[in-house]
């Protein structure tokens, strides 16, 4: 009983990240989880994460 709880519960946080990534990406986010992923998408074509911010 306790293997299919944590199973159900593993099985509940994986769907839940595919789901942000899905929704992400439907957005237009070219790195997800970068806070400069918008704006360095537009000045440099790809996001480096803020690397190269103006």
């Amino acid at each position: 009983m306790v293997d299919f709880i944590i199973i159900a519960v593993v099985l509940v946080i994986v769907g839940a990240i595919c789901v942000y990534l899905y929704r992400a990406k439907k957005r237009g986010q070219t790195c997800i989880g970068c806070p400069y992923a918008k704006q360095c998408a537009k000045k440099h074509g790809g996001c480096d994460c803020g690397k190269n911010k103006e």
